[in-house]
């Protein structure tokens, strides 16, 4: 969903930028609910306000509800089959592989300096060896790198 996201948020639609949309993130990975969804409320809004919000929210939640209530419906009537689970385990490793695109794609454009590499590089140690630390710690240990850094340097960047 993040490289989708992306790509039609900044590339095809221009609603926003690389910055705002890596932003977004940022915030949807803070408050509860599933990052896509959050992205698509704070898009909705900036773009249409209120009802933008709802739409964006509806418009990602209600395709992938209905799709896996039918697939969950059929699936159920396979799960016996082993081909069923080398599906399954082909599905999960091409995610695993948009998922790392995403991260690698957004990388790019989020770790500007040396600074950002050695927040993104502590970040992944810490969620990796410390898994029940929150994300929101994490995200907020790393604004708050960045605030003091920022202030001891002048205006940052």
């Amino acid at each position: 969903m993040l490289s989708l996201i992306q790509r039609e948020v900044v590339e095809n639609k221009k609603w926003a930028s690389d910055e705002e949309v890596l932003d977004y993130y940022a915030v949807a990975q803070c408050t509860p609910g599933v990052i896509a969804v959050n992205t698509a409320t704070f898009i909705g809004y900036k773009t249409k306000g209120v009802l933008g919000a709802i739409a964006g929210t509806f418009g990602v939640v209600l395709p992938s509800l209905i799709i896996i209530s039918i697939i969950a419906a059929v699936l159920q009537n396979f799960m016996e089959y082993s081909i069923v689970g080398h599906i399954l385990a082909g599905i999960r490793v091409a995610v695993a592989v948009l998922i790392i695109n995403a991260v690698v794609t957004m990388g790019k454009k989020a770790i500007a300096d040396k600074l950002c590499a050695v927040i993104a590089v502590v970040s992944f140690i810490v969620s990796v060896i410390f898994p029940k630390v929150s994300p929101i710690f994490i995200v907020l240990s790393a604004a708050f790198v960045g605030l003091v850094t920022m202030k001891k340097g002048g205006e940052g960047k």
